[in-house]
């Protein structure tokens, strides 16, 4: 039960991270396998490391990272919307380009932040068992982005011109969501 229930939960926190390589893949259509690999992997390294990191501060800092909790909506919400309404300007323009490391690390924490929280339910777990559900979660992220870069890919090949335009809205519209899921 314990690898289904982890794996469920790195779906659930995959679907942020899937979004955006779907994004990342509309933006760059002729994205080399490496770069696609190592994309997933940013991705799986912060959902790994995240709940790992809730977990810690669960231990060591609940009192502070409770006061920080209520911000992690608007945090995700302004790195987002920056990322998404640049690839929208730049896709207008005509100047969209392959997005860079530091775009890429910006997204990786803008989509794993929320799993923070997860440190709160794996809480009672020991380190071991804790690391074991963050590495899952990480695997399945890396799988499911990898999925996502190449639709992403497919589409973009189909719908170039517009295909940054097309993915900066994707990133709004999941800063916009994971705000709203947040905040209410």
């Amino acid at each position: 039960m314990f690898f289904i229930n982890a794996a469920l939960l790195g779906v659930g926190l995959a679907m942020d991270a899937f979004s955006v390589s779907v994004a990342n893949g509309l933006r760059e259509p002729d994205m080399k396998k490496r770069k696609a690999l190592l994309s997933s992997a940013v991705f799986g390294g912060f959902q790994t490391a995240m709940p790992l990191l809730g977990w810690i501060c669960v231990h060591t800092l609940l009192e502070a990272f409770e006061s920080f909790r209520r911000f992690i909506p608007w945090i995700a919400l302004a790195l987002l919307l920056v990322i998404g309404v640049k690839m929208i300007v730049d896709g207008i323009r005509g100047t969209a380009k392959a997005s860079g490391a530091g775009m890429l690390l910006v997204q990786g924490i803008a989509t794993s932040i929320d799993a923070l929280s997860v440190g709160l339910t794996i809480a009672e777990f020991s380190f071991g068992r804790a690391l074991v559900e963050a590495l899952i979660i990480g695997a399945i992220t890396f799988g499911i982005c990898i999925a996502g870069i190449y639709f992403g890919r497919k589409a973009g090949s189909v719908i170039s011109d517009k295909a940054s335009v097309f993915g900066g809205v994707i990133l709004v519209i999941i800063g916009l969501e994971i705000f709203i899921k947040g905040v209410i």
